[in-house]
């Protein structure tokens, strides 16, 4: 495995310099399905190549750099899948987070190579705006691939962080197809779900609960949060969904959900936040994300959407860790 890069060398800034090569070689392996095509067991650099119908100069290097990140292990002359991979990167497998990296691979990684012409201009640089995702469902599909996989990381977690059973009623707003909700009411039987999304997620959300028998337990609605009303609730949700708009229009979501929450229920709300003296290298990368692919998105730290929920009228709210880097934050209506 690599160690922490020892930026007091030159040695170790030019391997920083150098570091979008191991993170490409993922991304790559995880287009290729290399660790689904190793599911089935180890195999040679020549039935790899085969499998996955590649040229073959270069693969030797390519093989054993994903040994050496970790990703892989090696065994004679087969290479299998390491435990991580095995668990997270096999697609089919529930807890299979290549969604993200896909996306990552096709959207983040060509505007990252733009990240100048961002700092300059303040505009995103990912090609293509949200309604031109929503126009094309293949690409619509990956974007939905990676959202799946950042729930997917969070959802014990995120059941198991407050008290949803407490509640009649959850709604999910920009829910997308409906997967955290799918793990509330998977846990919570007595809980009824709903999501709010753009409308053209619905048949991806009815191709997920289909497939996990919940027809019928979670609900669809179709809008746009900053036109349309949103459904009343006894708690609210906002996942991953305020860091995509600017600091005016968070204020302005906060203040939507605190009129659909019901009284005595709850808006959550979980992001990878920013602390006040921000440090942590992950969610300031998420930010650069959000500068890189939204008109006005950003990271933000606990303190502005506790000032927007005590403006929108909330009473008590509190923060927690949540993951390795989100934290939760529950605003109560009284």
């Amino acid at each position: 495995m690599t160690t922490a890069t020892d930026v007091s060398t030159p040695a170790g800034l030019m391997r920083l310099g150098n570091a979008f090569c191991d993170a490409k070689a993922l991304l790559t392996a995880v287009d290729l399905d290399l660790f689904t095509h190793l599911q089935a067991g180890p195999a040679t650099q020549e039935e790899i190549r085969q499998r996955l119908h590649l040229h073959g100069r270069g693969l030797s290097d390519f093989l054993h750099l994903l040994t050496a990140l970790g990703v892989l292990v090696k065994d004679g002359d087969r290479f299998g899948n390491a435990p991580g991979a095995e668990a997270y990167l096999v697609r089919g497998k529930p807890s299979y987070v290549g969604g993200f990296m896909h996306r990552a691979n096709r959207n983040l990684y060509p505007a990252w190579g733009k990240l100048d012409e961002a700092l300059r201009t303040g505009r995103p640089q990912s090609g293509g705006r949200f309604e031109d995702v929503l126009a094309r469902p293949e690409v619509l599909r990956q974007f939905i691939g990676m959202m799946d996989a950042l729930t997917q990381q969070l959802a014990p977690e995120l059941v198991d962080a407050y008290d949803w059973g407490r509640h009649a009623t959850l709604l999910d707003v920009g829910g997308c197809r409906g997967n955290f909700a799918s793990h509330v009411v998977k846990a919570f039987p007595d809980i009824e779900g709903h999501v709010f999304d753009m409308p053209a997620m619905e048949p991806f959300f009815d191709e997920l609960m289909a497939g996990l028998d919940l027809t019928g337990r979670v609900t669809f609605h179709g809008g746009s949060f900053f036109v349309d009303p949103l459904p009343t609730a006894d708690v609210v949700v906002l996942g991953h969904v305020l860091h995509d708009w600017d600091e005016q229009q968070r204020a302005a979501l906060v203040r939507k959900a605190y009129d659909a929450v019901r009284p005595g229920g709850a808006l959550v709300v979980y992001d990878r936040m920013l602390d006040d003296d921000p440090r942590h290298v992950e969610n300031l990368v998420i930010s650069l994300d959000m500068l890189l692919v939204t008109d006005g998105g950003a990271e933000y730290p606990v303190s502005e959407l506790r000032r927007n929920a005590e403006a929108a009228g909330f009473g008590s709210v509190t923060d927690q860790p949540l993951g390795d880097y989100d934290t939760f934050v529950v605003c109560r209506k009284d």
